[in-house]
């Protein structure tokens, strides 16, 4: 008789990749400084399906709202923030599989997430035209199309079984396609180099005659949405990465000032631990680490009361649910920063040895707030608190 598999839970998903999620936190600093890929902790958290957290079982999913999804990402990235990176566009094909009953290739798409794939996609050109704009070609050959164009920012690229992006077809028009990264003609390069966020996978996709055939192109959907805010768990998401970090900046700060801090001559304290100041550094990093937490999950849950709604209902409840999202990502933001940087003040020139790799949080998380920024998030809450004004309905927002 052939056994039959346990029904997967939000519950036993975390605690399945509780054991990853500490290898990684081990082991992020040093691979960093060695640009050492966590190819197979990220195929161990694949394996556990994690990104069939949210979506329903009746889709062979583990159940659970938005919230628990953004707290899975916070714990994530704080194991390793590049990693919650890496998985970004997975959990956002997931996310519209569990929120659009009418999404294209859906059955497709759930058989590809149940196996435990991965997903990376973008848009993102440099062809030095407008923002958004789109050069990479998709032409009729024969009973297919080829595709050609260069891809930026590909994030989780190394990682992931299936890249999607935006071409324009014959007819000028925008479609979007998804292709196995294993396909001839799909070249994934690792030249990603910014100053934080640096083991994200996040480089160029080049694309050079690929073959496509018709089921793997969707039009551009242009209908009227109810709810034209699709953005907002992206952006969510990125809020989430920001709290891990934050919680990863405590847990450094804490583990130091326990194990290797020592007071300064004049200090009061014999014990780093005893010393006020030092306490009063931890417990504001662990306030700005709660604070980012604590923003994020009530985005989530003012998100999810979006889904199931429709017309004026969907549009009203989509806008406050972006705004929602705006404002804990300037919470988040501004926290991992702040906390980053207190990080510092736990002990002397000791905790900047570079063989710590303390100095990666704040890195990594000015990386991940450079994605949009707060300034913009701020002001379009202001705009709609004072006067009624929607937010932007860019995708990028």
């Amino acid at each position: 008789m052939t056994a039959v598999a346990p029904a997967l839970t939000v519950e036993g998903i975390r605690a399945a990749v509780a054991p990853i999620l500490a290898r990684l936190r081990a082991t992020a600093a040093v691979r960093e400084r060695a640009r050492d890929y966590a190819f197979a902790d990220v195929r161990a958290l694949a394996e556990q399906r994690i990104t069939l957290t949210g979506i329903a079982v009746r889709d062979g999913g583990a159940g659970g709202s938005v919230r628990d999804v953004a707290d899975l990402v916070v714990a994530i990235a704080r194991a390793d923030s590049n990693v919650a990176q890496a998985l970004r566009s997975s959990f956002l094909t997931a996310n519209r599989v569990a929120t659009r009953p009418d999404l294209p290739h859906r059955e497709v798409t759930l058989r590809r997430l149940r196996a435990g794939d991965l997903f990376a996609g973008t848009s993102n050109e440099r062809t030095g035209g407008a923002s958004g704009s789109v050069s990479t070609t998709l032409r009729r050959d024969g009973d297919g199309y080829l595709l050609n164009g260069e891809k930026y920012y590909s994030t989780g690229g190394l990682y992931a079984s299936w890249f999607s992006g935006s071409a324009l077809d014959d007819n000028g028009d925008v479609v979007f396609f998804t292709v196995p990264v294993d396909r001839a003609g799909v070249h994934r390069l690792d030249d990603f180099d910014a100053v934080g966020q640096r083991l994200t996978a996040s480089g160029t996709t080049r694309l050079v005659n690929v073959r496509v055939s018709a089921e793997e192109i969707v039009p551009r959907d242009n209908h009227l949405l109810d709810n034209p805010w699709l953005g907002s768990f992206a952006q969510l998401y990125l809020a989430a990465i920001e709290a891990g970090i934050a919680a990863a900046a405590l847990d450094d700060a804490a583990a130091f000032g326990r194990e290797k801090a020592r007071p300064i001559k004049h200090s009061s304290a014999s014990r780093s631990v005893e010393d006020p100041y030092v306490r009063e550094t931890v417990g504001e990093i662990a306030a700005r680490a709660h604070a980012a937490r604590s923003a994020v999950l009530l985005a989530a849950e003012v998100l999810e009361r979006v889904r199931g709604l429709s017309g004026a209902q969907a549009r009203t409840a989509g806008a406050e649910a972006a705004v929602t999202v705006a404002q804990a990502g300037v919470v988040a933001i501004e926290s991992a920063l702040r906390a980053a940087e207190l990080l510092f003040d736990v002990a002397g020139g000791s905790i900047t040895d570079r063989d710590l790799g303390f100095d990666r949080h704040w890195r990594n998380a000015r990386v991940v707030a450079n994605h949009n920024p707060r300034r913009w998030k701020a002001a379009v809450a202001g705009a709609y608190h004072l006067t009624g004004e929607e937010p932007p309905t860019t995708g990028l927002f």
